[in-house]
This record gives structure tokens, sequence and C-alpha cells, in this order.
């Protein structure tokens, strides 16, 4: 399984206390390796090698849950290296 990146609206989350019980949820799910929330549009991003059911199921306890979109992280990493390159040839051929 390839590392997917999930993001879901909870809408019960509406404060601290609540923005910690649903990461406190998510994160005893295994293959998840970064959790961000944001309070203020309410929206969750879990990055990992997880399954998207199982942490709907566990932020269903919590409240509402939209899955808003599901797909595959992206390597920073490789696009950094792919610029640099490009950057070399352009200075190469000057």
């Amino acid at each position: 399984m390839a590392q997917q990146k999930v993001v879901l609206k909870l809408t019960a989350m509406v404060d601290s206390k609540s923005k910690q019980k649903a990461i406190g949820a998510v994160a005893e799910i295994y293959g998840i390796d970064s959790i961000a929330a944001d309070l203020k549009e309410q929206k969750m991003t879990i990055i990992g090698e997880m399954d998207t059911v199982a942490i709907a199921k566990k932020l269903k306890k919590i409240g509402h849950v939209d899955i808003l979109s599901v797909g595959p992280a992206k390597e920073e990493k490789k696009d950094e290296k792919k610029d640099e390159k490009k950057g070399d040839k352009k200075d190469d051929k000057k």
C-alpha cells in the first residue's frame, strides 16, 4: 500500500479539547505518519499507509465526518531535486 493523504472535515471539532480528542482517536490507527488539524476550517489532514474507512469510523464516534479527498501523498523531495537539475541544465547552456 502506498502513502495516502486523506483530508476530512469534522464538524464537532470546535475547540482545542475536541481537536485533541480527534487527534488522539486517529493516532491509535496503525500506519499513520502525520496528523494535522485546522480548527478554523474544521479540517484534518492525515498522511500514511492506513485505511480511510477505519479513520472515518473512529472519528464518527466524536461527531459528523465528511471525507473531502483521498489521494497519494506528494513527495516534495523528488520535486526539489528535479527543480535543481533543471536549473543546472539552464546554467550549462549559457
